[in-house]
């Protein structure tokens, strides 16, 4: 039997056909006109996306280098913040901190449980000399979504700054950084935005370029300043992913075609699809507030939960993700956003079933499958 690869993880993700094209174009210098055209078209529209007015920096990097741009250009060593720890990405944001001598009082939370604008106001009230607050959008490793809306307005009324690691849901979900005053906005390219890993983006209010005119941890390559000052001649201050932000382009192109309104309503489908599908065969989300990047499902009592996701990889070549440390075998994610369709529900949850099935654990064959389409049909336009 020919066996097709499905990639259904929540990183990289699917890459539109006339996307993978443009890589195979030559490639021009990118100290040119012509270059330097496509990079600001990029960099206008991703201000689209980041819903700002503010500059976006295109980084050379995964969203972890902009995770540590984040950190070097903000902060210098002594200062105190706030890091929420939800997830393995949550973590991160303390490991970088602790890499830069800052210091960091972390919000510990289980995985896939919420937090409240409450709880940080609280939190802040308790820490007044916090210069800042970094968290999550959505938290990758569990598929949680947080009130970034609800943190901004405790944040905004503090000398602090709010940073958000955007990397799996912008573009995928509602955050508009100016209207909800994020100060510190963040992604990567092999997400939503329907490219291959490589370039992140970083864009700072200017509240939080306040706290760069002081920051003092080192930095070289992540200097927001060298940054800023290329950007003003159209360029970079090192040599760019070029064939990427090329590639970029036409993907923001299709993401404008269609609009940020209609790109959230779709994700909102594949997210509501996949929920009734797992819900269907009798198994439980992980996340208290699952958002529509995508759904980590618990393993069902008495599984391995990495011999389940690597039957799927192997046998079924349905590449969904497994968990993380320390938590390996206690769930697995399907991921739905960026360039997948509601078909790819219908895969993901085919696959689930059968995988289910040779692991003997009781399936009723179809179920998931009649309650995405209920959902995918509903709602097809």
């Amino acid at each position: 039997m020919i066996k097709k690869y499905y990639l259904l993880s929540p990183g990289p993700t699917p890459i539109p056909e006339d996307v993978l094209s443009i890589a195979a174009e030559p490639i021009i210098h990118h100290r040119t006109p012509e270059f330097s055209k496509i990079f600001m078209e990029v960099t206008d529209n991703l201000k689209y996306v980041f819903g700002t007015k503010e500059d976006v920096y295109i980084l050379t990097s995964s969203g972890t280098g902009a995770m540590e741009a984040a950190v070097v250009n903000l902060f210098s060593p002594g200062d105190k913040v706030i890091t929420i720890n939800a997830g393995k990405f949550g973590e991160r944001w303390g490991n970088l901190c602790k890499a830069y001598g800052i210091v960091y009082k972390e919000i510990v939370l289980e995985w896939g449980a919420d937090y409240t604008q409450e709880q940080l106001e609280a939190e802040l009230r308790a820490n007044p000399e916090a210069k800042a607050v970094l968290t999550q959008l959505s938290e990758t490793s569990t598929g949680a979504v947080y009130d970034i809306k609800g943190f901004a307005e405790v944040v905004s009324k503090t000398s602090a700054i709010l940073v958000v690691d955007g990397i799996s849901g912008l573009g995928v979900m509602p955050c508009p950084m100016d209207d909800w005053k994020v100060d510190v906005f963040l992604s990567g390219s092999q997400k939503s935005f329907m490219i291959p890993p490589g370039l992140a983006y970083l864009a700072l209010s200017p509240k939080a370029w306040k706290m760069v005119e002081t920051a003092k941890c080192p930095k070289f390559y992540f200097d927001v300043k060298k940054a800023k000052k290329n950007l003003e001649n159209k360029t970079t201050p090192w040599t760019p992913g070029i064939s990427l932000i090329m590639q970029q382009k036409k993907a923001l192109d299709r993401i404008k075609g269609m609009g940020l309104e209609a790109l959230f309503k779709h994700h909102q489908v594949l997210g509501d699809a996949t929920r009734a599908g797992v819900k269907a065969l009798g198994l439980q989300l992980l996340a208290k507030n699952p958002g529509n990047i995508l759904t980590a499902v618990k393993t069902p009592e008495g599984l391995d939960g990495s011999k389940l996701v690597k039957t799927m990889q192997s046998k079924y070549m349905a590449y969904i993700a497994g968990a993380q440390d320390p938590n390996k075998g206690k769930f697995f994610r399907i991921a739905h956003l960026g360039y997948m369709g509601g078909f790819d529900i219908i895969t993901a949850l085919s696959a689930l079933e059968m995988t289910l099935k040779d692991l003997n654990h009781p399936v009723d064959m179809g179920a998931s499958i009649k309650a995405a389409q209920i959902v995918l049909k509903e709602n097809w336009e």
